[in-house]
């Protein structure tokens, strides 16, 4: 089959794009602003370089698509915070524009990268699919409306559309360079260059860590399935920032203290996914704990310093 990966370029879409190439031909839609083509150089697809805000170009480019896979976005809290214009102009005139874009082409599927924050700081856990978002940041209202118009295009356009909200995604070609980078590459990279950790808060809150692999596998498990709707992906398992900070320095066997500063806006307390739904709908379980996913995490950097 032929499948379009938007943002394939970037950290999870890379990973992505690497099982799919195993068995289909893949094309990838990349603006590089975030991905980077290091990613996918060695990958048998071809590489479009090219904004999901561009319509003729998104137009011109799924034509022969089957199956796609959305995961270009403006990624972080933070970052929509500081500019939601701009977030809002790519996480949702984007997303509209590939489904737009997907309905033209007679594509089977759209899978769409959607994010854990919809919920927001509701104390309800673990998290369900039924439960009424509460979306706390741009990026989160934005990612909530890409939700809303891929049902509305698989009721009104038939447009089959499955919309995959992941816990915080970790692992190897995580990006711990920039600003809005995520926690735990940023930890990494701070631990093995012997500076502290940095803990927005107490270091209380908790998350749902979910290794790429298993998120690359809900995918593939939700394209290959006669699944639609919402679906959370996640590991199933919180755990607390200041635990995980310990967990990389007893890995990476540095100690350093770590660093306390003011909780950011935006930020929830506490995030845990319940994962029923796309287990009874696509058969996901997650393969990875965190020891395992932080290993392999880890040493990637090593090997990269």
């Amino acid at each position: 089959m032929k499948i379009l990966v938007t943002g394939g370029a970037g950290f999870i879409g890379s990973n992505l794009a690497e099982e799919l190439v195993k068995k289909h031909e893949v094309v990838i839609f990349d603006d590089l602003s975030t991905g980077r083509a290091a990613n996918v150089k060695n990958l048998d697809m071809e590489l479009v370089q090219g904004s999901i805000t561009d319509m003729a170009l998104l137009k011109e480019n799924f034509i022969g698509v089957d199956f796609v896979f959305h995961q270009a976005a403006l990624p972080s809290v933070q970052r929509s915070v500081d500019n939601p214009v701009l977030a809002n102009e790519v996480n949702v005139c984007g997303t509209l524009n590939v489904l737009v874009a997907a309905r033209d082409a007679g594509v089977t599927k759209v899978i769409y990268a959607s994010s854990s924050s919809v919920y927001g700081d509701t104390p309800t856990l673990p998290k369900r699919e039924d439960m009424k978002p509460d979306p706390r940041s741009p990026y989160a209202v934005a990612k909530l409306t890409g939700e809303y118009y891929c049902g509305v295009f698989n009721e009104i356009y038939g447009l089959k559309t499955v919309a995959l909200r992941y816990f915080n995604v970790y692992g190897p070609r995580q990006d711990p360079s920039s600003d809005y980078a995520a926690v735990i590459p940023k930890f990494v990279n701070r631990v093995l260059s012997d500076r502290g950790p940095i803990i927005y808060g107490d270091g209380e809150q908790t998350r749902d860590f979910t290794f790429v692999r298993d998120v690359v596998q809900a995918n593939v498990r939700a394209m290959e399935s006669n699944a639609t709707g919402v679906f959370n992906v996640a590991a199933g398992q919180r755990i607390s920032v200041n635990d995980l900070a310990d967990m990389v320095m007893a890995i990476t066997g540095k100690r350093v203290d770590c660093v306390h500063e003011e909780s950011r806006a935006g930020d929830v307390r506490d995030s845990l996914g319940d994962i029923s739904r796309a287990h009874n709908g696509f058969g996901y379980v997650p393969r990875y704990g965190m020891t395992e996913g932080l290993n392999e995490t880890i040493g990637r950097f090593e090997r990269m310093g």
